[in-house]
């Protein structure tokens, strides 16, 4: 745990304070240093299949695209191939 913390703390400060991106975009690492947090503490070890945030709090943390994605309503590709049917038939009958 240690180790891969280590690793990803060394990789995200060898840019230096300040650096830019592919976007030409200008990052300070500091401000950035919780989303390192967040992308570690929500990754599942290999060790133990939980992620730290489960073993050390006993809850993960909930994502932004987490609530979003359970808002989302599944559609069922044949599902979706027929409706688009439909609204090309119901298109060229309002012709």
């Amino acid at each position: 745990m240690i180790q891969t913390l280590e690793e990803m703390m060394r990789r995200f400060c060898a840019y230096g304070l300040q650096f830019k991106d592919s976007n030409g975009f200008t990052h300070d690492w500091c401000t950035l240093i919780l989303a390192l947090e967040l992308a570690y503490e929500t990754s599942i070890h290999s060790p133990t299949g939980k992620t730290p945030g489960m073993l050390e709090k006993g809850w993960n943390p909930i994502l932004l695209y987490d609530t979003l994605k359970k808002d989302l309503v599944y559609i069922h590709p044949k599902a979706s191939s027929f409706k688009l049917m439909l609204d090309k038939e119901r298109h060229h009958a309002n012709r």
